[in-house]
């Protein structure tokens, strides 16, 4: 398992909301720098990389100056709008100090489906690779009301490298790992090292969403190893205040969680 995660030829990583933001909804421009000199990394390894974030509500909510998360439709399509180019902003200029190219690709659950914009969208993606450019996917929430009310950007990136064939999509979230407790309120909780399936046990351990500007929790994490594993594709769970912990799993060591998928 790990040779195969150091091998990865593909990789598609995912940052959510609670890793990008402080507590207070302000952009960690710290960690965003860091996790780009590790894509950059990867980028100089000849891995190729495709980013998919989230943020751009929470951070439109914020430049908007709402407490917290909206809840009327038209506000969070508002907030994305803002939050959009605020962060396409900040990665291309953290990205291109290393020298990496990136697009903008916004996507529906339409997208995915059989048809001619799945192949559009595989055959964009496919180039801007072949150029060895980073994509950076999030849900189009601007204009799709279904994403915004029904959506996940975990489920968004195991759909993404599903749909590439990659080998490995590795998750950014807020804490170390999948574990058999919430170890925000047990202290006792073990961390889970390896799950060989995603089965109903192992979806019972889904826990709460993140931060008041995110959304999400654990489930849907899992909900993504289940369609990573069914797509023969490597997932694994790290702590997203480290992106350097990204640099650990390629070298073999035991981080995080690691979601073994069908051979």
């Amino acid at each position: 398992m790990r040779q195969r995660i150091k091998d990865s030829k593909r990789i598609v990583v995912k940052v959510g909301t609670s890793t990008l933001t402080y507590p207070n909804g302000n952009l960690n421009l710290n960690l965003i720098n860091r996790l780009s000199w590790v894509l950059a990394d990867l980028r100089n390894q000849d891995k190729e990389v495709i980013l998919v974030t989230s943020g751009a509500i929470g951070v439109g909510s914020k430049s908007l100056n709402f407490e917290k998360r909206p809840t009327i439709t038209r506000e969070k399509q508002a907030a994305a709008a803002v939050g959009q180019v605020e962060l396409m902003h900040i990665y291309q200029n953290f990205l291109g100090e290393y020298n990496q190219r990136v697009a903008q690709v916004l996507l529906t659950k339409e997208d995915f489906k059989a048809g001619e914009r799945r192949t559009n969208t595989n055959n964009t993606l496919e180039t801007l690779l072949d150029f060895g450019v980073i994509p950076i996917i999030n849900a189009n929430d601007t204009i799709s009301t279904f994403e915004i009310e029904f959506s996940d950007n975990d489920r968004l990136s195991a759909s993404v490298a599903a749909l590439l064939q990659s080998d490995l999509l590795i998750i950014l979230t807020d804490i170390d790992a999948l574990y058999d407790a919430n170890p925000k309120t047990h202290p006792e909780a073990k961390r889970i090292p390896y799950v060989e399936k995603v089965t109903d046990d192992i979806l019972s351990m889904g826990g709460e969403k993140g931060s008041e500007f995110s959304v999400g929790g654990m489930e849907t994490k899992l909900l993504a190893a289940r369609t990573c594993y069914d797509h023969g594709v490597i997932m694994a769970i790290l702590n997203g205040s480290n992106p350097l912990l990204i640099q650990d799993l390629m070298d073999q060591k035991d981080v995080g969680t690691v979601f073994d998928c069908k051979k």
